[in-house]
């Protein structure tokens, strides 16, 4: 297993695992908050590649979750009050965290989390930063077991998804543990 940077020939997998999680979320089997067709789309994967952001979780050649590591935060975060203040530099965001859902229950997601952070430690980055959907219990979830706060839900349009209340968490990787 090994989580890289993604290639073009990544893309298509990618954009299949937000099918994936279309459907599923569509049937009732999942609640994401997200809108085929508007938000994740094969463009939204084709975006991150471009910007040289996208990476995937790679296993016996299928990709089986991804997702975007930059240093870009959205306008909403300026609607939170942060515990963890830091120069735009010192912080590292985390997008569309994606896992294929055939693959729930194997601690992918905590692997892909464990890179990103790993990542920012690599980049001299003290503050990570993530969002997701309000709806999205599982995510939430899995955030706060890996140790993220919820800074603030900020009702917004986001991603051209409209009433989406944006929980942003946090993340100090500061040693001595201080807040700003």
């Amino acid at each position: 297993m090994e989580i890289r940077k993604a290639a073009e020939k990544d893309v298509a997998a990618v954009a299949d695992i937000y099918d994936r999680l279309h459907t599923l979320e569509e049937a009732g089997g999942c609640v994401i908050g997200w809108q085929r067709g508007v938000y994740p789309t094969r463009k939204t994967a084709e975006d991150a590649l471009a910007c040289d952001e996208l990476f995937v979780l790679e296993e016996e050649g299928r990709i089986l979750a991804a997702m975007r590591i930059n240093q870009e935060q959205v306008p909403e975060y300026a609607n939170v009050s942060w515990s963890f203040e830091a120069e735009p530099e010192e912080i590292l965001v985390m997008h569309t965290l994606v896992v294929d859902p055939a693959e729930k229950g194997r601690g992918l997601g905590g692997r892909m989390i464990g890179f990103y952070e790993d990542s920012a430690r690599r980049q001299g980055c003290s503050c990570l930063r993530i969002d997701t959907n309000e709806k999205n219990v599982a995510a939430r979830a899995m955030y706060r077991h890996l140790g993220y706060r919820e800074a603030g839900i900020t009702p917004c349009v986001f991603n051209g998804i409209e009433g989406v209340g944006l929980v942003c968490l946090e993340k100090s990787l500061r040693a001595d543990g201080k807040r700003g």
